[in-house]
């Protein structure tokens, strides 16, 4: 009896560690969608590496402009063939990975003229990729689970708006999750003043082609002042570490591994708001191995 009390007394501490260590733990978010040579999405959730895939890009909206998708060579959405990924997005997220769309891009035409844009895009999101209903669902009858504002062009005007509308669909039943990448410095060129209205679940930061905000060899202090300012200012669930996946994949800012899991992540892992790292893009960690080298690390 004793032999069997002193086994049980042993195992509670080992199962509390496992619950610490967990609760520390961050996720890897992978953008996916704008190179046909990166592997299919139901490969790429597969390989057991991602927490979040978002699909890049809804690129053209707003402004009296059809909403119109763009996934580059993986599907072609003018003559429904996207439509396909339904399955694959259903793979996905019986996983438990999150699949998100991304709205802009750095290569999109799209801005929000008015309130009513905003309102009309967020009804539009809602029927077509969301929990709503909509006979010409780009993806199909998949429900994404939420969506990403990867905001570089157009305007300031009426994000913020656009977030509140989506928002309010969340009552509705399932969490409509909304995320955003916007560009290390602070306060946001383009998102700045729809990430103050405290609605976004994930913000990925991108800590790269922005050298005054960005981690440079053997220097860790421009990358820590603007993550110190971006975990204390914005009022989001978790904010994550946005990285380009290989050299050639951004203009600056790569972080080699070695770098990253001995410098910088433990430098910033201590914060309640620490959600993980993001990579640009699955096609460049395809090249590199980036996320299975960083994987244990995160």
């Amino acid at each position: 009896m004793a032999h069997r009390k002193s086994i049980a007394l042993a195992i509670v501490p080992l199962v509390m560690l496992i619950l610490v260590v967990g609760s520390e733990a961050g996720g890897i978010a992978i953008y996916w969608g704008q190179n046909g040579n990166e592997g299919t999405l139901s490969d790429t959730c597969a390989t057991g590496n991602y927490n979040f895939v978002i699909l890049a890009f809804l690129a053209s909206f707003g402004n009296g402009q059809k909403p119109m998708i763009n996934l580059a060579g993986h599907c072609d959405p003018s003559s429904n063939a996207c439509v396909g990924l339904s399955s694959d997005i259903k793979s996905c997220q019986a996983k438990g990975i999150k699949v998100i769309l991304s709205i802009g891009g750095g290569a999109g035409g799209y801005t929000l003229a008015s309130s009513q844009d905003a309102r009309d895009l967020a009804t539009y999101l809602w029927n077509n990729f969301l929990g709503g209903k909509s006979p010409s669902r780009p993806l199909g009858n998949a429900v994404l689970d939420g969506i990403d504002f990867d905001i570089e062009g157009g305007t300031s005007q009426h994000w913020d708006e656009l977030a509140r509308y989506l928002s309010k669909y969340s009552t509705r039943g399932n969490k409509v999750y909304l995320t955003a990448a916007p560009q290390c410095p602070f306060p946001d060129a383009w998102v700045g003043g729809a990430l103050k209205t405290g609605l976004f679940d994930y913000v990925w930061v991108q800590f790269y082609n922005n050298p005054p905000c960005q981690y440079a060899a053997g220097d860790i202090s421009n990358l820590k002042n603007a993550w110190k300012q971006w975990i204390s200012s914005i009022p989001a669930t978790k904010i994550f570490l946005g990285l380009p996946a290989a050299p050639d994949a951004a203009g600056s800012g790569f972080i080699p591994v070695a770098d990253l899991t001995s410098t910088v992540l433990p430098a910033i892992k201590g914060s309640t708001k620490y959600g993980g790292v993001m990579l640009w893009s699955k096609y460049y960690d395809d090249q590199t191995g980036y996320s299975s080298s960083i994987k244990s690390h995160v």
